[in-house]
Formats: structure tokens, C-alpha cells, sequence
């Protein structure tokens, strides 16, 4: 099949696959009603008569019987915090009133939900969901999981309805919708359920659309079978809800998360702000955003000739990836001692209190990237400067850590404060994030639990000086930087080495696209060759005869 066939089978696909999804969502706008309720309930505090509110016969039965042992205040707590609410609503299969459970809950890797179930006793249709009940994320998260064992089928993923999943080698997406509480596994059933609905009424009626259907059926089919591995999938979250299991053992670009700032149109999609409202308000209150005296002086050269001087703090107006709302972004250049110079950017915002810094590096590209190997062996190295620019890859081969680029954005700190912020992270994520004790919940098998307890002992200990290990800084910008201890002399701790970047190091860099010599040669032949072919057509038209009536 052509490039045009296989694109337009995957269109009809997903159209397809889209259509179906809309078709098994009809109680949708029911948790959307009810979550404004829970949280409400949430922000007033535990509730003190529960008894009006129904509950499953179960938790009732266990609860009373545990009372009567003398524990009732801890049983009402557990009532107050998991309290099953019961609506009647109409069952869209056969129109008859079934029933609609929901349950406010929080659950490892990810925070509070609104977990969703339909019953209906007449037709029995039944229908789960999820909706998150938490804030809209700061920023938009991307996730992306190779599979490459079947293990990898067994991770929890949790899509929100703002997200878009989507199996890259495929290009088969599912459109934001339908949440969803399961693993990866579990979801590419739904999808080859979704897929293979339907079929003997497309093959009667749409023969063509059934065979271009049924080739990408059989190829889901070898990749849950494990026979097409590896592959890969991602979640792309606007609202940064939704996320893919990580474990200790994910090295290279198994496992991937980019945080980015949502655009205007996903601002406004998930009901931020409208596009032109966030530019009336930029218009009228991004006035009060200024610029230091430096960059407002103008000496007839205009403001882009104006030098920044270093260490000088400079403000200048900007907009919230949050909440779209104006805010200031300050921004500081200074001088790294036997490197080069940085900008440190930090933004604040006054209105949702967001906040983020940065470092950018400045500088031509070089022709060749970087990997520098520092071998921690005290206390005094981990005190050393330390500075990975986001385009770094870092690692730490004795405690299995590897992260990729753009994964912690540009950091300037200490090897101490890079190891204690990534292991706050992954904490945050992997465990509970009320309780730092926590195990994960009991979704979390022990094995894996007692993995990442292996993994956060030994990054602790490594932060505190505890054992020896090795940091590694592999940059393809040469933009990254560890202080050295022996300066101007050579570091015996620190080796240095320039490599050849690879080619898809330079195609996710954009650097084949950038052209420095010789484009003023090719945009005059490209000038040329269209003032040809105008005039070539020009010339086709005056000779084509008129029509008329002969002498």
C-alpha cells in the first residue's frame, strides 16, 4: 500500500474509532455535573451525617460491626472518605432508569478522581469512567512508553478526558474523551474492541473500509501478542492529569515525559481563557509589566542594539502558561568561570501563583557534542557546580538512574541539589504524595514496591555521601557543565570527551534544517526557476488563439 493508501486507511480509522467512542460516552455530562459537588464537598470539609447519602450495603455492614468493637470515630472517618453516591439517571441503550455509583478517591501515580460506574437492570448495560477532580496542571504533560517485554503491558496508565493516547507506529490516536483507570494492556483491548465492532456490517457495506480496518486489527493483534515489538505509545495531557507507570529499570528512551506550556488554543479548550481575551488583557494590563531603565533607553539605535549587561536583573512583560494571565519574566545573564556565559530566566506569576526558572545557554552551536564523567568519591563533590542544559542527557550507571533530554528543563545547581530534586520527583510521581511513607497503594505489587525502595535508599544515601558513584553529562550542544575543582589544571575526577552527534540526535535538534552557507545561491535559483515557469505559463496563455468569426 502507497504512502496516500496507508494514510488515508489510518484517517478512516480513526474517524472511525472516533465515532464509536462518542457512541459508548453518553454519561459524560453526568460526572461533569456532579464533580462541581464533590468538590465542593472536598473544599468544606469532612461531613458529618453521611447517612442521607447511600452507600454500599458492604461498607455499611463493616463498618457497624467495627463500631461496635469501640472503634466508631475511625470507621466514620473512613465513611466521611469514601462515600459512595448513588443518582438515578436514564440508560441511553434501552431508555429505562438504571443507576450511576461515583466515588471521590485518590490513587498512586496520579491524584483525586471521580471514579464512575452505570448499571442498568433492564437492558444490564453497564459503563465505567473516570474524571479527575483535581486542579488543572501548571503545564502539559507527554508521555512516551517503548514496549519492548510483556511486562510492559502491566503498567498502570491513567488517561483523563482531556488526553489524547495514541499508538505511534500505527499512528492510530483515540481523541480526548472518555477517562480511563487501567494498564497498557487494557487499554489496546479497548481499542481492538473498538476496532473490530462493526466489521461484518462494514464488510457487506464498505468492503474497502473493512480490509484497510481489518490489516491494522492484525497488526494490534501481533503487537499484544509481543510478536511486533518493540513499539511505542504516548499520552499527550494539555492538562497534565494523566500519566504511564515508570520502574527503576527504564534506561535510554524507554521512558519518556516532557512538560511543555500549553498554547493559546489549549488554554482556551480547557476553559482558561479565550484567545482574544488573553490579548485584551495583555493590551491593557501588560502595561503594568515593565522593562528596567537599561532596555528602555533609546539612543537612536533602537532597543536591539541595547547591551545586557551581566549580572544586571532585567523584567519584561510575558504570559502565564497557567492561566494566560500577564505576568513578568525576569531574567539575569552571568559568566560561568572556564565555560561561557548563561541566562537564567525565572517567571512568576501574581494571579495563580506560578512558578518556573530556567537556564539558557547562548553561543554558536558546536560542530560536536559532549559527555563529561565526574566521579563523585566525598562530601566537597557534591558540593561542586553543576549546570545540564535541556538538551542533556543524565545518568547515574551504579543507581540505574538515566534521564533524558528535556525531562528536568536546564538546571544550575549543585550534584547534590540535581540528585535531591530527582528524587523528589519521581517520588512525587511513583508514590503517594500526602504521605512520603507510602508504598504506592495496593496496586503496587510488593516486588515492585520493594524495587523502588532499593532505588530511593541508594539515591538518598548517594546524596548524603554515602558511596561512590559516577554522574554522566552527555550533551549534544556541549551546553552542560561541571565545575572544576582544579582550575585553570585539569580535573583528575572529570574526563571530557567530544563525540559525533548522530544523525537523529541532529534531526531532533533541527539542525539538517539549518543551512548557513550558500542559501543566498539557492533562493536565487529558486527565485529564477519560479519566474521561469510564470513566464513560461504567461507565454502558453497569449498563444492560445481567441475565438471569433473569420475574416
Amino acid at each position: 500500500m502507497d504512502d496516500s493508501a496507508s494514510q488515508n486507511v489510518t484517517t478512516q480509522a480513526n474517524s472511525s474509532l472516533q465515532s464509536l467512542r462518542a457512541e459508548r460516552d453518553p454519561f459524560e455530562d453526568i460526572g461533569k455535573k456532579v464533580e462541581s459537588m464533590f468538590l465542593s464537598q472536598r473544599a468544606a470539609g469532612p461531613q458529618k451525617d453521611v447517612s442521607s447519602l447511600p452507600t454500599s450495603d458492604d461498607t455499611v455492614d463493616e463498618d457497624e460491626d467495627e463500631n461496635e468493637d469501640g472503634n466508631e470515630d475511625e470507621n466514620e472517618d473512613e465513611d466521611e472518605q469514601k462515600v459512595v453516591d448513588e443518582i438515578e439517571s436514564l440508560c441511553m441503550n434501552c431508555h429505562e432508569n438504571g443507576t450511576t455509583r461515583l466515588l471521590l478517591t485518590k490513587i498512586p501515580f496520579f491524584r483525586e478522581i471521580i471514579l464512575m460506574s452505570f448499571d442498568c437492570p433492564h437492558c444490564h448495560f453497564q459503563n465505567s469512567e473516570i474524571q479527575s477532580a483535581g486542579e488543572i496542571q501548571q503545564r502539559g504533560t507527554k508521555y512516551t512508553l517503548k514496549l519492548d517485554h510483556l511486562d510492559d503491558f502491566e503498567r498502570q496508565v491513567v488517561k483523563s478526558d482531556t488526553c489524547i493516547f495514541r499508538i505511534e507506529d500505527l499512528d492510530l490516536e483515540i481523541p480526548a474523551g472518555r477517562g480511563l483507570l487501567t494498564n497498557v494492556e487494557g487499554i489496546l483491548i479497548m481499542v481492538l474492541k473498538d476496532l473490530e465492532e462493526k466489521q461484518p456490517e462494514r464488510k457487506r457495506a464498505f468492503p474497502e473500509l473493512y480490509t484497510s480496518i481489518d490489516q491494522i486489527v492484525q497488526k494490534l493483534i501481533k503487537m499484544m501478542n509481543g510478536v511486533s515489538f518493540p513499539f511505542s505509545i504516548s499520552l499527550n495531557d494539555p492538562a497534565g492529569n494523566s500519566s504511564v507507570e515508570p520502574t527503576p529499570g527504564d534506561l535510554g528512551a524507554k521512558y519518556l515525559r516532557w512538560d511543555y506550556p500549553r498554547t493559546a488554543e489549549q488554554n482556551a479548550t480547557l476553559c482558561l481563557g479565550e484567545a482574544s481575551e488573553v490579548s485584551a488583557e495583555n493590551s491593557t494590563e501588560g502595561s503594568s509589566a515593565h522593562v528596567v531603565p537599561q532596555l528602555q533607553e533609546d539612543n537612536g539605535e533602537g532597543l536591539e542594539d541595547a547591551e545586557i549587561v551581566e549580572g544586571e536583573v532585567y523584567t519584561f512583560p510575558s504570559t502565564c502558561p497557567g492561566c494566560t494571565k500577564p505576568c513578568s519574566t525576569n531574567m539575569k545573564m552571568m559568566d560561568i568561570p572556564h565555560f561561557k556565559q548563561v541566562v537564567i530566566m525565572s517567571t512568576n506569576c501574581d494571579h495563580c501563583g506560578y512558578r518556573t526558572s530556567e537556564v539558557k545557554t547562548g553561543g554558536e552551536v558546536p560542530e560536536k557534542g559532549r559527555r563529561i564523567t565526574l566521579k563523585v568519591e566525598n562530601m566537597a563533590d557534591l558540593s561542586r557546580d553543576i549546570l545540564k542544559s535541556e538538551s542533556c542527557a543524565f545518568s547515574c550507571p551504579e543507581l540505574g538512574l538515566d534521564i533524558q533530554p528535556g525531562t528536568l528543563g536546564g538546571r544550575f545547581t549543585t550534584v547534590e541539589g540535581l540528585l535531591t530534586q530527582v528524587g523528589d520527583d519521581l517520588h512525587a510521581q511513583v508514590f503517594d504524595t500526602v504521605s512520603k511513607g507510602a508504598a504506592g497503594g495496593d496496586s503496587m505489587g510488593v516486588e515492585r514496591a520493594k524495587k523502588w525502595f532499593d532505588f530511593f535508599t541508594a539515591l538518598e544515601l548517594a546524596a548524603k555521601g554515602g558511596m561512590h558513584f559516577t554522574v554522566v553529562l552527555k550533551d549534544p550542544l556541549a551546553s552542560s557543565y561541571v565545575q572544576n575543582l582544579w582550575a585553570p589544571d585539569p580535573d583528575p575526577q572529570i574526563q571530557i570527551e567530544d563525540y559525533e552527534r548522530t544523525e537523529e540526535e541532529e534531526e531532533d535538534l533541527g539542525l539538517k534544517d539549518i543551512k548557513t552557507e550558500g542559501y543566498e545561491e539557492d533562493h536565487a535559483k529558486e527565485t529564477a526557476a519560479n519566474a521561469k515557469v510564470e513566464q513560461s505559463s504567461h507565454t502558453d496563455k497569449s498563444a492560445v488563439p481567441t475565438s471569433g468569426t473569420g475574416p
